[in-house]
């Protein structure tokens, strides 16, 4: 799940360039910063009426749609051009979108919240519901979350992760403990996290969806998912943490190039639905070394597509944003302590969801 990493400072031009305790960090983000501000292209710039600049991370699993978008001339069939620009972190990515150097990207809708509640008028519609998993591995004895006391768990995202926190209050309901006292909690970057897993460093690891896909691919097994939590938290209805995000001004002023990118998104869900021969395909740009590999990301991605998103949801999103607004606090939701009016782009719909 992707994070925003909160404190943040404001510079010229209303981009938000994050801060963080590595200096070696803060000066990569001064750079992006400067790199983008090379093209720095106003706000309010359009997106030439059929034309529209997607940012992407190089390596993200968003690539796997755009490739399909691509390949199958979906955009054209909109009359759009299509225009990826692929960008090296998150953060890079976000300063893009905020500088105008691309239209669309995809975030969480808590970084579209935070966003709002500071007169910046991005939105979000929904993309995946893919969500993380606590992994063990099958021979460890580990049965139920209380079993991993005093042993050390790896998390992905860093302290405020969205899972993570998620986890906590799980285990804060149905053990009553604090879940840092009850594991020793290693935060790593996701491929490290699977390495130190597969070599047996690691007694779980809550990872990202697609990292967590590699690890059953690799015969360890789910303890608990996100998904799982959600309902024993009182969401009864699945939140889409990921979605399109974009300028709702700008997708005023083109209506034709978002409506057009939205359904050609909805249709490359629908090839990678229903055909096992385009994950062949595409097996190269999945880095797939088997092809266990390659149908746990098939199969990951397939059970994440949002077939239905309204009010819903959008009250579900609400009690989701509740529990990290508690959690996390401002490093995490901004300054807001509510979902700000507005998140959920009211511009395209998906559904219709059931009662």
């Amino acid at each position: 799940m992707l994070i925003d990493s909160g404190v943040s400072l404001p510079v010229p031009g209303g981009i938000e360039l994050p801060l963080r305790r590595s200096p070696g960090q803060w000066r990569s983000r001064v750079l992006v910063l400067l790199l983008c501000c090379l093209s720095f292209i106003p706000l309010a710039a359009t997106a030439d009426g059929n034309r529209i600049r997607v940012g992407l991370l190089k390596f993200g699993t968003v690539n796997w749609e755009v490739d399909v978008i691509r390949s199958h001339g979906l955009a054209a069939r909109e009359g759009i051009e299509l225009e990826v620009r692929p960008l090296a972190s998150v953060n890079a990515v976000n300063v893009a979108l905020q500088g105008g150097a691309v239209d669309i990207i995809v975030n969480d809708w808590i970084w579209v919240s935070r966003q709002r509640a500071v007169a910046r008028d991005y939105t979000f519609v929904p993309y995946s519901l893919a969500v993380g998993s606590l992994m063990v591995h099958p021979d460890s004895g580990v049965n139920k979350l209380a079993d991993l006391r005093g042993k050390r768990v790896g998390i992905a995202g860093g302290p405020v992760d969205k899972s993570w926190l998620l986890l906590q209050v799980y285990a804060r309901q149905t053990l009553g403990v604090e879940l840092g006292d009850l594991v020793e909690p290693v935060f790593a970057a996701p491929p490290l996290l699977n390495h130190l897993m597969l070599d047996g460093d690691l007694s779980a690891a809550l990872n990202f969806w697609h990292y967590g896909a590699r690890l059953k691919a690799a015969g360890m097994e789910p303890l608990l998912g996100v998904a799982d939590i959600l309902p024993m938290l009182g969401v009864q209805r699945p939140v889409p943490l990921l979605g399109w995000v974009f300028n709702a001004r700008w997708a005023e002023q083109n209506p034709k190039a978002i409506g057009g990118f939205l359904r050609a998104s909805r249709a490359a869900k629908q090839v990678l639905a229903e055909s096992d021969e385009e994950w062949e395909r595409l097996q190269p740009l999945l880095r797939a070394e088997d092809e266990a590999t390659l149908h746990a990301l098939r199969d990951g991605y397939r059970a994440g597509i949002p077939y239905c998103f309204g009010e819903p949801e959008v009250r579900a999103a609400r009690q989701v944003f509740e529990i990290m607004a508690r959690e996390g606090g401002n490093e995490l939701v901004g300054s807001s302590g509510t979902l700000s009016a507005g998140t959920f782009w009211q511009g395209y719909q998906i559904g219709p969801c059931p009662q």
